[in-house]
């Protein structure tokens, strides 16, 4: 076990793995699976309400779920999956359709940096809490401090550590993103982005450097498209409003960045794009769309998007998951999406996807997992099966996304936190 505070290099210590492009670097691990699935290590209940993904650093293993009315932060030893402890921080949220009946719950990924995790709840509380132990260290709330406004789904964001900041958006019209210590909660920079509509909170941002400059790029509001902030002084360098980042109902996958050009996609109203972006005189960039596509030509939902050697890959469809391949340079479509399910081994509904060792690992809505060689001629299908069923029928989403570290997939279904071995 890594000592308090350190991140191993095959731990998955935020939403998206370190890099938060759903790209795990680790080899050795299985090729095919068996029909009943890869060896099942362990299996934990009592997770709580939420659709959280977890995270794994220091030999622990953290993840959001709403217990006994409360959201709340809890941690789990990494080799047996015995609970370490378990921090309440905030009430659900008083309006919206997420947590009706208690079968939602929140669906913030822990961010885990330095000896600590950050972690958002439904209602926008941003809870900074102590890895060894769980104590509570500061918190923040998007809408009683930021003016933000708590969406149809929840606030469901996993906020960004780079170095001594933490970078979260609260989406409100003075305060899009914000910028605070890592230790001490105190801000440091805010970016006022406009009135960046409904469809807020529920995507998260990711760092990128583009002509030299350091930046971080969010998906926000259906006003307010997708933004580029300076790292340094939080200043606005670009804003793209594109029907590609304008889902309306809900703006959900965080952007592929590559180079100069990012790729951007959300379901509903929205659709897809690649995009360039020109430095200007003044410091500022100029948004070239290079290529674009009617949502019902493309679009992604919310299980995420990943680049392997050139190439996207993920699920297009709002509620669908139908593989399909891109190629990055030009956002011209290579294959897909494919309309039959049997071509995709059985998964139904959304597909949240994961790069591994030359597979894509499919994880769709209805509990199949799909292994997927990728390649930009054709869909592969390498191997299926099928997850335990939930342990309550009131949670008949599996959305959290897949996690690889240390040799072991994760399967987070709702209450439950399913452990399997994918490294022979």
């Amino acid at each position: 076990m890594l000592g308090a505070g350190l991140v191993g290099a095959a731990d998955w210590p935020e939403f998206r793995g370190p890099k938060r492009d759903g790209y795990c670097t680790e080899t050795g691990l299985l090729r095919s699976w068996p029909a009943s699935g890869p060896p099942l290590l362990w299996k934990v209940g009592n997770r709580g309400a939420g659709w959280g993904t977890p995270s794994i650093a220091e030999g622990k293993i953290f993840g959001i779920g709403l217990r006994d009315g409360k959201d709340g932060i809890w941690a789990l030893n990494e080799a047996d999956g015995k609970e370490l402890w378990f921090t309440p921080f905030a009430d659900p949220p008083a309006t919206g359709q997420a947590y009706k009946n208690q079968t939602n719950g929140p669906a913030s990924t822990p961010t885990v940096a330095a000896g600590k995790a950050y972690v958002v709840s439904g209602d926008g509380t941003l809870a900074c809490v102590q890895t060894s132990d769980g104590k509570l260290l500061w918190t923040k709330n998007y809408v009683r401090d930021y003016g933000g406004r708590v969406p149809t789904w929840a606030y469901t964001e996993s906020v960004l550590v780079d170095g001594q900041k933490v970078i979260g958006t609260p989406g409100g019209a003075k305060a899009t993103m914000v910028a605070w210590d890592a230790d001490t909660g105190k801000e440091i920079w805010r970016c006022a982005a406009g009135n960046v509509g409904g469809g807020q909170g529920y995507s998260s941002p990711v760092k990128a450097v583009i002509a030299n400059v350091p930046m971080y790029v969010v998906l926000t509001g259906s006003s307010g498209g997708l933004i580029g902030v300076h790292a340094e002084t939080g200043k606005l360098l670009w804003q793209y409003r594109g029907q590609a980042a304008s889902g309306g109902v809900a703006q959900i996958p965080m952007p592929v960045i590559s180079g100069d050009k990012v790729w951007v996609s959300c379901s509903y109203s929205g659709g897809a794009a690649l995009l360039q972006l020109l430095p200007k005189g003044d410091g500022s960039f100029e948004v070239k769309e290079l290529k674009s596509y009617k949502v019902s030509e493309l679009n992604n939902h919310h299980g995420g998007m990943v680049l392997v050697d050139g190439y996207l890959y993920f699920g297009h469809g709002q509620n669908q998951g139908h593989p399909v391949c891109v190629e990055f340079a030009t956002g011209e479509i290579k294959w897909g999406p494919e309309r039959n399910a049997k071509a995709v081994g059985g998964g139904q509904g959304s597909a949240a996807v994961l790069y591994a060792d030359g597979r894509l690992y499919f994880r769709y809505q209805n509990g199949v997992m799909v292994l997927i060689e990728p390649s930009p001629q054709e869909l592969k299908v390498v191997s299926t099966f099928r997850l335990p069923p939930p342990d309550n029928k009131r949670y008949s989403q599996s959305w959290p996304h897949p996690v690889i570290a240390n040799g072991r997939l994760y399967i987070r279904d709702q209450n439950m936190l399913y452990c399997y071995n994918v490294k022979p």
